[in-house]
């Protein structure tokens, strides 16, 4: 079954087609790669799923609704989650705090009850924490919790992104390259991580310009060049299609 369909998705910014009719599907529990050179689009299709941008054309749906319109706060409850390209963490706030504003999301006490201190508000308080904090040990930052995000290190910050859009109780978790920054034991241990969210049942849509991850991780890839899709398929038949090749190497590779 489809999670996601996307569907003649087109974006211009001026004169610039930076998205060009580009349609592909994410099945349910799988680990979906969205890759291709530099420039090629593959943010801005993410910015078009998640509702940072509105496309000029085409369709988005997920799990039977439209996405296409909504605000990205309206899509995070639908079961959306992501994480940039550029860290975007609250760096002065805690470990524990950056994962709770994940949970919000989900949290129903309005103000007047966060003010009286009501029974319910003191509940959904406290499952939010327990929540974070399961989060923050499932990608092994729970020893951190204390510690300011600023004073994480980078491969440290990615995964406290990641525990953050756990954190959000996701269907799809969109990477936006994910091991960006990362030595290489750090990203052996986010190959696993990945992995591992695919366990809990939640669906994986990632960037990323690591090759040797991608082809471990994902199920399936979808190419783009010039922000038009030129190939898709398994790991095996991508690395084996002449157009893909020369998009990255170039027609006079070998």
């Amino acid at each position: 079954m489809n999670l996601l369909r996307v569907e003649n998705l087109t974006k211009s910014f001026g004169g610039l087609m930076a998205v060009n009719e580009v349609s592909f599907a994410v099945e349910a529990g799988s680990i979906v790669g969205l890759i291709g050179p530099n420039g090629a689009g593959k943010t801005t299709v993410f910015n078009l799923i998640t509702g940072n941008y509105q496309p000029n054309a085409g369709t988005v749906d997920f799990d039977g609704v439209s996405l296409v319109g909504l605000p990205t706060h309206t899509i995070v409850e639908h079961g959306i989650a992501r994480t940039f390209q550029t860290i975007r963490l609250f760096q002065n706030m805690t470990v524990l705090e950056n994962t709770l504003a994940g949970c919000h999301c989900r949290m129903r006490a309005g103000a007047l009850a966060a003010m009286l201190r009501t029974p319910a508000q003191r509940r959904e308080e406290q499952k939010a924490l327990e929540q974070a904090m399961a989060e923050l040990a499932f990608v092994g930052l729970a020893h951190e919790w204390e510690n300011k995000a600023k004073n994480l290190s980078y491969g440290n910050q990615r995964l406290l992104e990641i525990a953050r859009a756990l954190a959000t109780q996701p269907k799809l978790i969109v990477l936006d390259e994910p091991a960006g920054g990362m030595n290489d034991q750090e990203t052996q241990e986010l190959i696993q991580l990945i992995r591992n969210i695919q366990h809990k049942g939640i669906t994986v849509l990632l960037i990323e310009h690591d090759m040797g991850l991608v082809m471990r991780v994902c199920s399936s890839l979808v190419v783009l060049e010039h922000g038009a899709v030129i190939a898709s398929g398994t790991p095996a038949e991508i690395q084996a299609n002449p157009r893909v090749i020369e998009a990255y190497l170039g027609a006079d590779s070998e």
